[in-house]
């Protein structure tokens, strides 16, 4: 019946910005990319990391996100790294700072980043 997650939605501040961020830097590739006439929504984005989409949404006026961690919602999206260290060098570079870890947890390694707009994403190596 149900097969798996299909995409994740995201509503940046600025579209090129994220656009940026996740192909240029993170290495999704934009699958579709398309105009909409339904306001407030005036483009969609597709991007693809083997088989994970997000789906930017570009709106007219978006509101201002939460800072509370601890709400109830989305809390963050896990991209799996074949190397922690390798990654976490990598972002630097590109001057993306991780904003916790890395650290161990158990057999695995985890740390944090977040995207133009302050959405966490997690890092983990199993």
């Amino acid at each position: 019946m149900f097969k798996r997650i299909d995409h994740i939605e995201i509503v940046p501040h600025d579209l090129q910005r994220s656009i940026d961020f996740y192909a240029g830097i993170l290495g999704f590739k934009i699958k579709e990319r398309k105009k909409v006439d339904a306001p407030p929504l005036e483009e969609v984005v597709y991007l693809d990391l083997n088989g994970t989409v997000i789906e930017l949404l570009s709106v007219k006026d978006p509101a201002p996100m939460s800072q509370e961690q601890w709400q109830i919602g989305y809390r963050m999206m896990a991209l799996e790294v074949a190397d922690m260290t390798s990654a976490v060098q990598y972002l630097k570079g590109k001057g993306i700072d991780t904003t916790w870890g890395p650290a161990s947890l158990g057999q695995s390694q985890r740390a944090e980043i977040q995207d133009p707009d302050g959405l966490r994403i997690e890092l983990r190596q199993w």
